[in-house]
């Protein structure tokens, strides 16, 4: 993860999958919530871990925040 911020911070696109939402919520341009394989939900990381539209969305947040 340190990695990660590190390359992010100096300005790389990363594309990253994982489950660590505070990490997401701290480096993330945008985050992706997906449901079976299918894109549910997407946004700046203020909006979507602050606001969440979809059920599925805010029941993942609950269980892992």
């Amino acid at each position: 993860l340190v990695t990660i911020r590190e390359l992010a911070e100096e300005g790389m696109t990363c594309l990253l999958v994982t489950h660590e939402m505070n990490f997401a919520r701290d480096v993330a341009d945008h985050v992706y919530f997906t449901d079976r394989g299918v894109i549910v939900e997407h946004g700046r990381p203020a909006t979507f871990f602050k606001s969440a539209q979809d059920e599925r969305t805010r029941r993942f947040l609950s269980q892992v925040l």
